[in-house]
């Protein structure tokens, strides 16, 4: 029953701070500045720090270094998230003052799908054990890709949900302030704000696929692995906001995190036998790797016309 309670408890709080953040701080649609990205993100980041002090005090260091690393994989890999969000946002010309609605309800609904995943991933290994080398492998090999292939253009307009959805019904136009639909001709009609809301769904969709299991491999608690997503993703608005237009700069940050993915692949694989790596020094390894990345990148600015990564 105390289990249950901390799910709940848990549960309620964040929703509590998503109604604090849209229904007080953004009741109106503004455009989000820096300064403003930067105390959301700061917020979010002490919210995460703060309960991890609480893990460590109420279920000791390992869970909380479990957490911390989930938390710092996750965030890291969320960053791929961010790159994607701005080509969506330009390439659909979204107002800069409606873009914080779109993130806002698209990671409510990936908090969603992301529980649903953790629950059926959780599920599926206490099954059968022998899927954490599927997953291993897949991290393995998507890390390879990550680090390997050239850097990919997104391309909305080509996105399955997209289609489906204009078949499905009809979408005005432009955009109707911040509205998500209208009554048009009599008819329910989707506001192109809703199109690009569906495609940041299908994206963090996506990217779930490779983040979950990765803190498969650091854990099987799946309130920690639960937890930890749900900081990482609650700090995603803020971060997009701060790094949207600097983004460009960390060139080699891909490949950083396409290393952490094959490392995290490797130790799932590794999980059960002699050679399990132990938390801490997973910890240091992600934070090692990311930090490294950002400052080649900075140290080796991308020329112009090079769109390598």
């Amino acid at each position: 029953m105390s289990e249950l309670w901390l799910w709940v408890g848990f549960n309620v709080f964040v929703l509590a701070m998503l109604a604090l953040d849209l229904g007080v701080f953004h009741r109106q649609a503004h455009v989000v500045s820096l300064r403003e990205a930067l105390m959301w993100s700061t917020v979010w980041v002490g919210l995460a720090l703060a309960f991890n002090a609480g893990i460590w005090y109420f279920a000791g260091a390992t869970k909380a270094l479990e957490f911390l690393t989930g938390y710092l994989i996750e965030k890291s890999l969320s960053v791929d998230n961010v790159f994607v969000f701005a080509l969506t946002f330009s390439y659909f010309a979204v107002p800069a003052q409606y873009q914080h609605k779109v993130l806002f309800w698209g990671v409510l609904g990936a908090l969603a799908m992301r529980a649903v995943m953790i629950a059926v991933g959780a599920t599926l290994i206490a099954k059968f054990a022998w899927i954490i080398y599927l997953f291993g492998g897949f991290l393995i090999l998507t890390g390879i890709k990550m680090v390997v292939k050239h850097a990919e253009e997104v391309h909305p307009e080509r996105n399955p949900v997209v289609r489906w959805l204009k078949r499905l019904m009809p979408v005005t136009a432009d955009y109707r302030q911040d509205q998500f639909f209208v009554f048009e001709n009599g008819r329910r009609a989707a506001t192109p704000l809703f199109v690009v809301l569906m495609v940041v769904e299908f994206t963090d969709l996506i990217f779930a696929v490779d983040s979950i299991p990765a803190i498969f491999a650091v854990t099987r608690d799946s309130f920690i692995v639960y937890t930890s997503n749900v900081f990482a993703m609650l700090g995603l608005r803020s971060l997009y906001f701060a790094l949207a237009g600097i983004m460009d700069k960390f060139h080699y940050l891909k490949i950083g995190l396409g290393v952490v993915l094959a490392f995290v692949g490797v130790k799932m694989i590794l999980g059960h036998t002699a050679y399990k790596i132990d938390t801490l020094l997973s910890l240091g390894i992600v934070v090692l790797v990311i930090a490294t990345s950002v400052v080649i990148s900075l140290l080796r600015p991308k020329k112009a016309g090079n769109s390598q990564t």
